[in-house]
């Protein structure tokens, strides 16, 4: 059967010195748990069989046209602010590259489970089967919310017994495939860096820019590291605006998770916070807080100023700076814009704008009112539909009056999507850990998928409501 996919190859144009050819894991079965039909349709895969997808994504036969031997990137980076020059892909690699079909970006197939490589140092190159249904129910619930990230494209469960500390042992395993708009992380940068490598340094800044901000691209520039550094600012300052906006905790922000492209991805411990709580963490090892959720616009601008030291040799000082200078302006800008999204209202111009998103902060950390109802209760900024939510008590005291002036003198956006059927409900989707656990518990128990998968379609109702769909 023909597929309208489009391969690449792009990131092996790099040649020596990025990545190592490797082999993917053998593993004694493949059981197909989730397919992500929408993203694989972007970039042509909609119409594989089973058969084929398992093939692909579960044994790794090379996709035509792409990679014929998978790649194992090497990455360093600051681990909870410690440089680890001992990193890089492993329990993943990069598998293929295609490129979007809706709009020509340049994206990757990357694993997460898929075996060991030069870079797994004592790890088993595995993920478990528990850690894979994480990832998808994060990757799903923070698209729904209008946050760039990378999309869960398959899980299969492998059946191999791992054991770990952190979960009842022996435990079920899976491998994943992510969709993501490229793996070049600020510890790319960092390695090279750290290993003197100035010429392949240049070629990375190069290619990066070809690959994911041609626009950037003029043959002979040299200012060519400020444009990127300037761009790859505003792009991580937006992200971490739309976690803020969603309530959202990656919970390991370490330089070798921060994707040049600004996009979100790579979840292990991450949460969303039950209510508004800047010290809230997600990883029980953050002990100092320090990926706390308020602390995730700094620990950002920390990281991009590592990015920033490592340019110095390929631009100038000056250029850098003010380059990275653009993090905070195009954040501010960036949590305007989302939190009105998310209430579904029409801006009214800057300080009105801001006015209206510090005092729905306030009245959240004030009442301490469940974070999601909020937004979903005054979408649209409609008082008389939020009087009728479970939470309407909180919005009959004090501490809403400056802010209910605010929110009905901004007027419905007109992609607000009221009539959608999602805003019919009496309360919004969630995904707390409480409910991540009961979703998993069934699975664990006795194999019963049905609950997560009921839970994924209600998710995707989200998405299409928040997307006017």
């Amino acid at each position: 059967m023909t597929h309208p996919f489009k391969p690449r190859t792009t990131h092996a144009e790099l040649g020596e010195g990025y990545f190592d050819k490797v082999r993917a894991a053998s593993f004694p079965q493949h059981i197909l748990r989730y397919r992500n039909q929408r993203a694989a349709s972007s970039v042509g895969l909609e119409g594989l069989t089973d058969e084929e997808w398992v093939g692909y994504f579960g044994r790794f036969e090379p996709l035509p046209g792409s990679f014929p031997e998978p790649l194992a990137l090497r990455y360093h980076g600051h681990q909870f602010q410690t440089y680890n020059p001992d990193l890089g892909d492993g329990r993943g690699f990069l598998y293929a590259q295609l490129e979007d079909l809706n709009d020509g970006r340049l994206m990757d197939l990357g694993t997460k489970g898929s075996g060991r490589t030069p870079w797994s140092r004592a790890g088993d190159g595995r993920l478990t089967l528990k850690g894979g249904v994480r990832e998808v129910l994060a990757t799903a619930m923070l698209e729904a919310l209008q946050v760039n990230t990378s999309k869960s494209l398959s899980l299969i469960e492998t059946g191999e017994e791992l054991e770990r500390g952190d979960e009842p042992s022996p435990t079920r395993s899976s491998v994943l495939v992510r969709l993501s708009h490229g793996h070049t992380r600020i510890g790319s940068f960092q390695r090279l860096s750290y290993l003197k490598e100035d010429e392949r340094l240049r070629g990375l800044l190069d290619h990066s820019v070809r690959a994911y901000y041609p626009d950037l691209w003029v043959e002979g520039d040299n200012g060519r590291a400020a444009k990127f550094l300037g761009a790859v600012s505003e792009r991580v300052a937006e992200t971490g605006a739309r976690w803020i906006a969603a309530g959202f905790v990656h919970g390991v922000l370490n330089t070798d998770n921060i994707n040049i492209t600004g996009e979100s991805f790579d979840y292990g411990p991450w949460r969303f916070l039950p209510t508004y709580d800047p010290a809230f963490t997600a990883a029980y090892f953050d002990e100092w807080g320090l990926y706390a959720f308020g602390k995730q616009p700094d620990t950002l601008a920390w990281n991009l100023t590592r990015l920033a030291e490592v340019l110095l040799p390929l631009g100038e000082h000056a250029e850098l700076e003010a380059a990275l200078n653009r993090f905070w302006p195009a954040f501010q800008r960036s949590v305007w814009s989302a939190v009105l999204e998310r209430l579904g209202v029409a801006s009214l111009g800057v300080e009105e704008d801001a006015l209206l998103v510090q005092e729905v902060f306030n009245f959240l950390r004030e009442t301490q009112m469940p974070f999601e109802q909020f937004f979903f209760d005054w979408r649209g900024g409609d008082g008389a539909r939020a009087m009728r939510s479970p939470a309407a008590d909180a919005y009959r005291g004090s501490a809403f009056e400056t802010l209910s002036g605010l929110l009905t003198a901004h007027p419905a956006a007109a992609n607000a999507n009221l009539d959608h059927p999602y805003f019919k409900r009496d309360v919004p989707r969630t995904m707390l850990i409480d409910e991540m656990e009961a979703l998993w518990a069934p699975i664990a128990e006795r194999d019963d998928w049905r609950p997560l998968y009921e839970a994924l379609g209600e998710i995707e109702e989200m998405r299409e409501a928040y997307a006017g769909e």
